[in-house]
Formats: structure tokens, sequence, C-alpha cells
């Protein structure tokens, strides 16, 4: 029986049927009977009859290895196989697809019968419809797969026959590289553009893919925004759910597939999650041998019987283990076999190289299971490939010495099917005397000992640095310090020796140092008496301290504050210049000018910080053409230079709009006073020409955004004209628009400050100013209160709102 059968035993429409009930339009929403319409509803039809013939191919399979299974089993030959398909199904009462997927489960026992067994007992038990069976879709899908040709027609298969019937509306198949990078193998579901910007995500980019390569049961997502992540197709469905599980065989991942939902995902029973897990599976098969454009394919190299990593490990001064991954009868990673130790390895509990080599590591070393996760990082390694390295990991179970905290530096990677694991063991004593002797090299310390009683001196090669003396010379005693220093210096040092040897207790100085090679340091001494059961002292130890850098930095420093209070005072003085001009340039914000039949009201908000004084700029005034000129700008950049600008191209157009010209005139005029009077700033502005006699605005825009018309319950932008921004070329042409506006219309025109954000596009803040200024009742006053009160802008920059209401 095939699909178009199948179709028609479960009452569903047949593609003919569903051809004759399509409404006479085409995928697009246009007519059939024009030229465009044919060929598109020509272009949808066809696409219709070759999914479904897709379909009835991969029933077809189905239906045809079922009688190969019965063929194999009853020892009959095709046509036999074929009549007793036929009487069972018959029996059975069911379609003849779905008893051939029955068959099939029955003789594979694999990981798909498991699942749809699973699932189809709890859709029963539960009282649920069968018309579309977790087994037909399950092993459809398969089919489909396993007879793609590439991961791509793999995702389709997969989104079509097995993930559409549970509500998701997008699948992605990521490939996982070895650094931790994912290539988008294949996607159904989203934008051609959409997977090419997500075509390559780098390492250590935190994905929905990404974290669920790294839960080893998968990433089950409710609401993406709850979670925050990025991912593919993000925008088209940011509060559905999503699905992110590994994609790997016999141990080893290979990718991950995700699985998108439009809406909020509920948790999901162990049924379905069984079955996403199994496709999962299958995506493996493909990503297995899968190769990106233009790279390598994978697996790169497996080494045959991990021959040549054990000739590695043996050339290595570092204990190194070579395993190789120990499977179960169903391919499921158990544990690693040591193929092979080096050398450097000494076993903790004495057994000869011999014994190791070949035994399973949680057999011969069970504290690796949990000892820092060792063995779960080791099978990472195994599944991902991404090389795991670690400095200072606590490391027991593996060393030769029973110390209470061996520490060590671990490394771990995969080489084809083998692991490399390597570890080097760190001495914590010539560790901390390593420590010391940086430490005292790069703090320029030097330390010393005299004793008192016998003479002798002991110094370290630090201290013979400072002192620049060679280490032949003898040492420098105490007492002998005022000889070498400066003599400015004597009572500082005198008031340190006597506390030190007279007062015996501790003490320190600071002073200059005189070398033999003419250098003067800044030295700090700091010593300590040594006394013995009866008070007397016997020894005096301490350390000198090159402090130069620190002297100078105190220096500089202090320089520093100096021009640093000169340089605020400065800028103090050029933001309250700039701020000042502003304010006096500026017209008043309320009742600009007054006309019948027409409310104009305007609105200046200024940023927020005063050292971000902008060139934002506004205007309305009545022309004696009794036109009305209307306008905003905005002069890229803050501070007395901006303002300055601002004040040159305001005034500029007010002169100019004396003249009579039209708004695009007005502003090619403006380019050229732009562009070579104003030393190389650029601007943007929008000017407007209200006639109230005919109720017309004439209007033209450099760069700016649009004005906005409010038309009772909508607001729109008007139809963009062209117009390059000010200041850009020397010259420039500037088309006008024309709209005839109404009784009770409102039209805003305002600057980027009103809208602007640093985390959402222009698109997505101009549709939340139209939704406002659409929702927003009263007057023209209020509205623009309101506009400013709800403004989502996050940039701190000036904003200038126009706007007039035809009466």
């Amino acid at each position: 029986m095939s699909v178009q059968e199948d179709r028609e035993h479960m009452g569903e429409p047949t593609p003919e049927e569903m051809e004759l009930r399509r409404p006479p339009a085409g995928p697009a929403g246009v007519a059939t009977d024009s030229p465009v319409g044919r060929l598109a509803a020509t272009v949808d039809r066809l696409s219709r009859e070759v999914r479904a013939a897709q379909a009835e191919a991969e029933g077809r399979a189905l239906i045809e290895l079922a009688k190969g299974i019965l063929v194999e089993r009853l020892g009959c030959g095709p046509a036999q196989a074929a009549r007793q398909l036929a009487e069972l199904t018959e029996q059975a009462g069911t379609t003849q697809l779905e008893f051939a997927v029955e068959v099939i489960n029955q003789a594979a026992r694999d990981r798909m019968s498991e699942v749809t067994h699973a699932f189809l007992a709890a859709t029963r038990a539960a009282g649920e419809a069968e018309a579309d069976p977790a087994a037909v879709r399950l092993r459809a899908a398969e089919s489909g797969a396993l007879a793609a040709d590439d991961t791509q027609a793999v995702a389709e298969s997969l989104l079509e026959q097995a993930l559409r019937p549970l509500g998701a509306v997008a699948v992605a198949i990521w490939a996982a590289g070895a650094d931790g990078s994912l290539t988008l193998a294949g996607s159904a579901g989203f934008s051609p553009a959409e997977a090419a910007r997500w075509y390559y995500v780098p390492p250590d980019v935190a994905t929905v893919a990404r974290c669920g390569l790294a839960e080893r049961e998968g990433l089950w997502i409710e609401s993406l925004a709850e979670r925050g992540l990025p991912s593919v197709g993000r925008h088209h469905h940011p509060d559905g759910g999503r699905a992110a599980v590994p994609a790997g065989t016999g141990g080893r991942v290979y990718g991950v597939l995700e699985i998108v939902w439009p809406v909020p995902l509920p948790p999901q029973r162990p049924q379905i999650v069984r079955q996403v897990e199994a496709l999962a599976e299958l995506c493996a098969h493909t990503l297995e041998t899968y190769t990106p454009p233009g790279g390598p394919a994978r697996p790169q190299r497996v080494l045959p019987d991990a021959a040549e990593l054990m000739d590695l490990a043996d050339g290595l001064y570092d204990p190194a283990l070579v395993l190789v991954p120990h499977l179960d009868e169903s391919g499921n990673l158990l544990d690693f076999r040591i193929q092979h130790v080096n050398s450097r390895f000494l076993d903790p509990a004495g057994r000869p190289r011999g014994m190791v080599g070949g035994a399973l590591l949680l057999e011969a070393y069970p504290m690796a299971a949990g000892e820092s996760e060792l063995f779960q990082r080791i099978e990472r390694v195994y599944a991902t490939g991404e090389p795991f390295r670690a400095r200072r990991m606590h490391l027991t179970a593996l060393v030769d010495q029973v110390p209470l905290s061996a520490v060590a530096d671990i490394s771990v990677s995969r080489h084809g099917a083998g692991i490399l694991f390597i570890w080097r063991i760190e001495d914590e004593t010539a560790r901390l005397a390593s420590l010391l002797q940086h430490a005292q090299r790069l703090g320029r310390i030097g330390g010393f000992e005299e004793n008192l009683l016998t003479g002798e001196i002991t110094w370290n090669d630090q201290l013979f640095d400072l002192y620049g003396r060679p280490e032949t010379s003898s040492p420098v005693p105490l007492e002998d310090l005022p000889a070498h220093a400066h003599p400015d210096d004597a009572v500082a040092i005198g008031r340190f020796l006597r506390t030190l040897l007279h007062h015996r207790r501790p003490a320190s100085a600071a002073f200059r140092l005189q070398r033999p090679d003419g250098v003067t340091r800044h030295i700090r001494v700091v010593a300590e008496p040594v006394l013995d059961t009866d008070g007397r002292l016997l020894t005096v130890r301490g350390a000198y301290q090159d402090i130069s850098s620190q002297h100078w930095t105190e220096v500089a420093l202090a320089a520093t504050r100096d021009q640093l209070a000169h340089t605020e005072q400065q800028a103090s003085e050029r933001d309250r210049l700039a701020l000042q001009l502003q304010r006096a340039i500026m017209p008043p914000t309320q009742a600009p000018l007054q006309m019948p039949d027409l409310d104009v009201a305007v609105r200046y908000r200024p940023a927020e910080a005063e050292q971000l004084v902008g060139g934002d700029w506004y205007d309305a005034v009545v022309l004696p053409s009794r036109l009305v000129l209307l306008c905003v700008g905005d002069v890229a950049g803050h501070g007395i230079e901006a303002a300055t600008s601002m004040v040159v191209l305001r005034n500029a157009l007010r002169g100019l709009a004396v003249t009579g010209a039209g708004p695009g005139q007005l502003l090619s005029w403006l380019n050229m006073v732009t562009h070579h009077l104003t030393g190389g700033v650029t601007a943007t502005a929008v000017c407007g020409l209200y006639d109230p006699a005919t109720r017309t605005l004439r209007w033209a825009r450099a760069g700016h955004l649009p004005p906005v018309l409010v038309r009772g319950a909508e607001a729109s932008p008007l139809p963009p004209v062209s117009g390059l921004l000010l200041g850009a070329l020397p010259e420039a042409r500037y088309e006008e628009g024309e709209v005839q506006l109404a009784a009770d219309d409102n039209l805003l025109m305002y600057t980027d400050g009103l809208i602007e954000r640093r985390d959402r596009s222009v698109e997505e803040s101009l549709t939340h100013l139209l939704t406002t200024a659409a929702t927003v009742p009263g007057t023209l006053d209020q509205r623009l209160d309101r506009l400013l009160t709800y403004s989502r802008s996050d940039t701190d920059d000036d904003t200038c709102i126009v706007g007039i209401r035809v009466g």
C-alpha cells in the first residue's frame, strides 16, 4: 500500500483534493490570473508534488524492507511475502505502512524500536489517538536521513517527518570542531539569510547549541527569552522553546541537534525526550563524516592500534598513558583501556608496567572516577575532541608518592581513536623557593644577616646587585652604612642604627644609596634584632629594597595631579561655556509661535551629563511669505565645537529661508555652508515648509529620520525621500516630498536622541515610537511630554521634538 493509499485510509485529503481546496491565489497572495501569480502557483504545486513523492518513496522503502524481513524469516519468495504482509495488515486492522514499521521494529530491536515501543505504550495508556504513530514518523525520518546525500537533506527530513508532529518549526544540525567551534551543517525552517549568518560559531561563545554540547543529557529550555542565550532564529521566535541534544555514538560526540518551538516549551514526557535523543543519534551518523566547505573531513586521522601515539608517549619526559575506548555490545562507552604506559610512569601500588598495560582505567585506578572529575574530563575529551589543560590540579590516583595533596599540571588530548594523558608533578619545596627568588628579583629585594659577635656578614645575590658591587667583594657592615649614603640622609640612618643596635627594636629607614658606579638609588632598609635568652644582641637580619621607581612615580604623580587639576578646570570652564551658549541660542520651548488653526509645540531635553553638550537644534518660525518653517537637526559630536556649529547652521537656515526657496534648495545651500564654513563638521537635518492656507507640507531631509504623521489612531513615518547628510560633499541635491494634512492631524519631527539605543536596531526603536505616538490622547503638549517620558533611549544624547497639530 502506498503513502497515497495510507492517507485515504486514515481520512486525510489527498494532494489532488488539497489542490482543489486551495483558494484562487498564489502562495504570496498574488492573484492566479496574473502571469506572476500563475508562475508562483505552479512552483507551489510542483513543490507539494515533490514532497508528496518523497514521502511516498520513503513509505515504499519501509514496506519493501518489511517484505525483505518476511522473506528471510519465512523462507518464502517476494510474491508470497507481499501477500503475507497484506493478509497480516488486514488482520491487524491497520495500514500497511504502520504494520511494516512494526515488523521492522520487531526485527531490529535497536534504539529506534525501543523508543517507539515506549512512546506507543504511553500514548495507549493515556488513551491518545494513533493516527500518526511515532513508529511511522521515526522510521520515515530514519529512512529519509539514511537516503539523504548531505546533512542539509537530513535536517529537512527530520523536520518534516518527525519534528513537525511534535510542534517544532525549525531544526539545526551543528557539527562540533575539535577547537570547540560549531558549524551549521544543516538546517530547516530558517531563512537562507539567517542560516548564512549563523554558519560558524567561534569557540567559547555561549550559544544554545554550545551549552547543549556541555550537557550530557541535553539542554531543554522552556523559553529562549528567559534564558537569554543567543542562537539561530532568535529574533523570529524569541519566546519559543528550544532543545539542544548532543549527537554522538559510541561515546563520541560529533555535534548537536537543536530544535525550535514557536511557543514556550513545557516539560516533556520521557518518551518524547528519548525520541529526540534517537533522532540526535541518527544525525551523528552523517556528522561522523561531515566535511565543512573548504575544511578537512572528519575524522582527520585514525592511528592504527595507537602505535604512533605510543611512540610519542615514549619520547616524553613526563609520565604518560595511552588510552583507548572500551565499549559494550551496544556501542556505549564503559571505560578506557590502558593501551600503553611510558617509562616515566611509576605505579602507586608498585605493579610493573606490563601489568598496568591492558587494564581498564577505573579497575586499575578507581580513585580516578571521583578525584577532580578526572574520568569525566577524559570522557569529554574523547567525546568532543576538545583538549583539556589544567595547571595545579589535585592528582593522587596515578602518582608514585602519597602526599596529602599532590599537585600536577595535566594535559589530555585525543589523537584519532586514542587518548594521550600526560601529567607533571610539582615539587612544592622547590616551587616555593623559586617563587621566593622571583619575588625578590621582581621586587628588587636583597636580604642580609650580620653576626655581631663574629662579624660574619651574609648577603644574597640581589643585595650585591643593589649595591652595584661584585659578588667577590666584601659585604658592607651596618655601621659603615652612612659612608655609602647621601650626606643629607645621615640623620635618618643614625636614627635607624640607634633604634636597631642600642634599643634592640625592629627599625626601618629610607635613604639614597651612592653606588661605586656613580648611580644613586633610593633604598628602604628594614631590619630586626635577634637576642639570646639573656637579652643580648646576637644577630641582625633584614632586607634592602630598591624603591627608586616608587620614588620617581610619586614625583611624577604629584606633577600629574597638578596638571590634571589644571586640565579639569579648563574642561569645566569649556563645558560651562558650551552649555551657556546652547541655552542662550535655543528658542523657548513654550508657545514658539501663534497661528490660527495651527498648534506648534517644541521640546528640548539636554544630555544628562554636562560634558555631553551636543549639537541638536530645532526651529519653528513664521516667514514673511506666511509659510511656517519647521526644522530639526543634529550636528555630529559634543562640546563647544558642536554647539557653535549648531548655531551657525540654525541661523544660516533661518536667513536662507527668507529667500522663499523650497526645502530641498534650502538644504542644498545649507550643505554648502556646512562643508565650507564649519571645519569638517557633518550634520543631519529635516526641513519642512507648511502652508496654512492649503494645509500642505513640503519637506526634505539630509540623512535624518523622516517625520511621523499621526492620523487618528495610526502613526506612520512619511515616505522617505533621498538626501545625503550635510557636509559630506561640496554639492548635493535633496529630493522633496509633499503631504496633504487634514484637521486633527499631528506631525512630529525629532532627533535620534529620542529613540536611539545601544542594544536595539533603529527599526525596533522606531516601532516603539510609533506605538507610543499613536496611543497618546490629549493635547499636542501632552503628546510631546508623553513621548519624552516613555522614551527608551539610553545614549544620554540631546533630544529635540517639533510637533504641529492642524486645527
